[in-house]
């Protein structure tokens, strides 16, 4: 489900162009988001997306690894608001991995300090995870992203952005390892486990 700036008078909100990208999650946070909904900003569009078993489970699957790895102290973190380059992007991303020096500004997690990230494909809102979020995430120099897609049983794996984008991209089957040692990560990531949907 989204809801466009423009359609935001039949809430009984401001013009478009009033809206800071704080004032629109304050706002969002007063209304009655269904329960097992995740909301985020893409681009100026708020997007309301159901949670399914299988994305949870590979979240948990994934922050289980990077905790693992990095240790309880890591700063692992799931649907936590971090605004990212772009318009009015507030994206609350399935999974984030930050440097151990973050510290939050202004209660939030800088994306300066961040250095993973993982999507889980939903239906009505994969677009945005290859489009505007990947477009985001190499501007603001996210070394490695990594999509989950159980609806066809892959990942695909961007790393090295440069100049607004990534400079490589690999594609993966589920039961491969997602080979992250040459990566900030330095680790790899089990995928026999992920759920497919």
């Amino acid at each position: 489900m989204t809801i466009s700036l423009e359609q935001t008078d039949r809430i009984e909100m401001a013009e478009p162009g009033e809206w800071t990208l704080n004032a629109l999650f304050d706002r969002l946070e007063q209304m009655p988001v269904p329960e097992g909904y995740k909301v985020e900003i893409v681009e100026g569009t708020v997007y309301m997306t159901p949670q399914r078993d299988a994305r949870w489970d590979t979240v948990f699957e994934v922050a289980t690894a990077l905790r693992q790895h990095f240790g309880r102290q890591a700063l692992v973190k799931s649907d936590v608001r971090i605004d990212f380059p772009g318009h009015q992007n507030g994206f609350c991303p399935d999974i984030s991995k930050l440097a151990d020096k973050a510290e939050k500004v202004n209660g939030r997690w800088p994306y300066q300090d961040v250095e993973f990230i993982a999507e889980v494909i939903s239906k009505g809102t994969g677009m945005n995870d290859y489009g505007p979020k990947k477009h985001a995430y190499a501007d603001a120099e996210v070394p490695v992203y990594l999509i989950v897609d159980p609806y066809v049983g892959r990942c695909r794996l961007f790393t090295h952005p440069q100049d607004g984008e990534y400079k490589r991209d690999l594609t993966l089957a589920y039961g491969e390892p997602i080979d992250l040692t040459n990566t900030v990560l330095g680790m790899t990531i089990e995928t026999e486990f992920f759920p497919r949907d």
